[in-house]
């Protein structure tokens, strides 16, 4: 039997990268950084506009309460401001 050769690896080992692999690299998690804040930006946005939301839509349900007492329904066009009546009211 023959012993199994050993192979030495003859290369040095690199303790850093190239300079130019380390731009190219910051460049890529830069980018990446920047995405998550305009990620950030609109969550926030989004928030904001979904709070909006629920306040507005609880003006609609009080305003649909006030027209019921006011004029016996809510259902109003929107465009001219007619009262929708039912067909046996008409």
């Amino acid at each position: 039997m023959t012993k199994k050769e050993e192979l030495v690896d003859l290369k040095p080992k690199a303790e850093k990268i190239s300079d130019e692999h380390l731009k190219e690299l910051q460049e890529v998690v830069n980018i990446i950084n920047h995405i998550h804040f305009q990620i950030g930006q609109l969550e926030g946005q989004k928030h904001n506009l979904l709070h909006e939301l629920g306040i507005t839509q609880n003006k609609t349900s009080q305003l649909q309460e006030k027209f019921s007492k006011e004029y016996g329904t809510f259902d109003i066009n929107v465009t001219d401001g007619t009262i929708n009546k039912k067909a046996d009211e008409k």
